[in-house]
């Protein structure tokens, strides 16, 4: 959710302005860390074959590293067609 959305509540107490902003700073942390969350264990389950050493087999390395750019490009994507299709609603009203 976007701060600037808390132009539409000018009817509201300052107070509840404020519980609002913080509640929207609160979900924007929860839905990142789960979204961070979600990427590691997807990414984790995917590469990493076994156990045998502390570190990443640099097979794994590589896999985690594509895994977490397709992650990321497919949720800025998806980011992107969200926001077109929002600004498509706008512009009907």
């Amino acid at each position: 959710m976007d701060k600037s959305m808390l132009g539409d509540l000018d009817n509201l107490p300052e107070a509840d302005k404020i519980r609002m902003s913080a509640m929207m700073d609160q979900l924007q942390i929860r839905d990142s860390l789960r979204m961070y969350n979600s990427l590691v264990e997807r990414c984790f389950n995917d590469c990493v074959d076994s156990f045998k050493h502390k570190k990443l087999q640099k097979q794994e390395e590589t896999c985690v590293q594509r895994c977490a750019e397709k992650f990321l490009k497919h949720s800025m994507r998806v980011g992107m067609r969200f926001a077109e299709l929002n600004q498509g609603a706008a512009t009907q009203d």
